[in-house]
């Protein structure tokens, strides 16, 4: 998981690519959406506005082909990540829902307003605690996609 200060330094770090591009596209676009409706930018990315306290689960989930990008409008919240090769898998991926499920424990990262959270898909992440939670949430497919501080 990659904890970005703001949306500023996502800009700096991100400006290149197609699909980075359409993120800022996505994330600029949030006045005029409505909450948890999915909407998409070209094919490569689909994204929400979402209100509230996050789904949590007890299971941690991963995905292989889309990664998430999360921009805190408002709150907090706390999640737990681990990388998925530490895990126990009790759910095998399903193609359809580009999901699996995983036991175990992981690290504890507070997150909120201001900050952009990429989650990677060699982990797996689940939401602990959340508090007046306002953010976009976007999955973006991991072709030609990158990780500029890697």
């Amino acid at each position: 998981m990659i904890i970005i200060e703001s949306l500023a330094e996502f800009q700096l770090i991100y400006r290149a690519g197609k699909k980075w591009q359409r993120c800022m596209e996505a994330i600029n676009n949030i006045n005029h959406i409505e909450t948890n409706v999915f909407y998409s930018v070209g094919d490569s990315l689909v994204y929400r506005l979402a209100s509230g306290t996050s789904q949590q689960h007890d299971w941690l989930e991963g995905n292989r082909r889309y990664f998430d990008v999360h921009y805190y409008l408002a709150g907090q919240e706390t999640i737990e990540v681990a990388d998925k090769c530490e895990l126990t898998s009790v759910v095998a991926y399903q193609d359809e829902t580009d999901r699996e499920f995983f036991n175990g424990q992981g690290e504890l990262h507070p997150v909120g307003q201001g900050k952009v959270v990429i989650f990677e898909n060699h982990q797996a992440y689940r939401f602990k605690q959340s508090h007046q939670v306002k953010k976009v949430i976007l999955k973006v497919t991991v072709e030609d996609s990158y990780f500029l501080n890697k």
